[in-house]
């Protein structure tokens, strides 16, 4: 269905617009009512909700998950951009309002300690909190100034944020404690060619994790589908699939029936720190230089 009954309407509610964004990044309404913290028909209500105010279907449901319609593919970017611009005028009232005050997030593996220390150091009148996200909030965390800043890894959707190259981290092989491999001093594309990697709903991250499509064109073998990198623990533990992860995860030394392996011919992920385009705030500039300071380097 191309329209809506109802007239458009050049009011929106900023709330709605950002549902509508994060499931079109999820491409599924469960997972977005996850992240969103609202159950599954509230989601679905709201977007219907906006799609009458825009005066367009903009999002197309079936079995297989949700996808865009034209126009939904037409109205995501500059959705993307007033949720952007309404950062920046909130985190610039903030800001002034609120000068002494920030969050800095980190997703799962990355150690923020040293540069938070050095930001309470130098800035003892402050109050510095951290807050713990999955990769898939990052933004919505940021957006939602749930946070201020989030050490986290690329591949994400940076539209609308600041991020700044801290280190590269290495790929590795993670394998179950008797699989094939385990004890390798290394292994590459080639030995894992047939072994099955689970998928993961995100298709930036599905194909930057699973190396999919492969080198020479071939693509990844199928795994069941989960919803996070470490979701797969069990599967790799049981020898049902292996996976590629970044190296500060750690799993091997949290699970002894799991070991990892470098990964050689793979390029290494980036750890960066993300912020809001356009947030001034001092205690954001002045975590980011104590960040691009300390935390540079594997095993920070």
């Amino acid at each position: 269905m191309g329209t809506t009954n109802a007239a458009p309407s050049a009011e929106f509610d900023l709330r709605l617009v950002r549902y509508f964004t994060v499931v079109a990044e999820q491409q599924h309404f469960g997972r977005a009512a996850v992240l969103l913290h609202v159950t599954q028909p509230t989601l679905s209500r709201q977007i219907r909700t906006l799609e009458q105010r825009v005066g367009a279907r903009l999002l197309d449901r079936d079995r297989q998950g949700t996808r865009l319609t034209p126009a939904g593919a037409a109205f995501l970017p500059h959705a993307r951009q007033l949720l952007a611009v309404a950062a920046t005028a909130a985190a610039a009232a903030s800001a002034a309002a609120v000068p002494s005050r920030v969050t800095v997030g980190h997703t799962r593996g990355l150690i923020i300690t040293p540069a938070v220390r050095q930001l309470r150091h130098d800035h003892p009148e402050a109050e510095v909190h951290t807050q713990h996200l999955e990769l898939a909030e990052v933004r919505t965390a940021l957006f939602g100034h749930r946070v201020d800043a989030v050490v986290t890894r690329l591949p994400f959707a940076t539209d609308g944020l600041r991020v700044t190259v801290l280190h590269h981290e290495p790929r590795v092989l993670l394998v179950a404690g008797d699989h094939r491999l385990a004890g390798r001093e290394s292994v590459t594309l080639d030995d894992i060619a047939t072994e099955p990697m689970p998928r993961l709903p995100n298709a930036e991250w599905d194909s930057f994790w699973r190396v999919d499509p492969r080198p020479d064109g071939t693509s990844a073998p199928d795994g069941p589908l989960v919803g996070h990198l470490e979701d797969s623990f069990d599967l790799i533990a049981s020898g049902r699939a292996v996976a590629i992860v970044p190296a500060g995860l750690r799993a091997d030394s949290a699970r002894p029936d799991l070991t990892s392996i470098p990964l050689h011919g793979v390029e290494p992920c980036q750890v960066v720190l993300a912020t809001r385009v356009g947030d001034t705030a001092n205690l954001v500039a002045a975590f980011r230089r104590s960040a691009q300071t300390l935390l540079v380097g594997e095993g920070y």
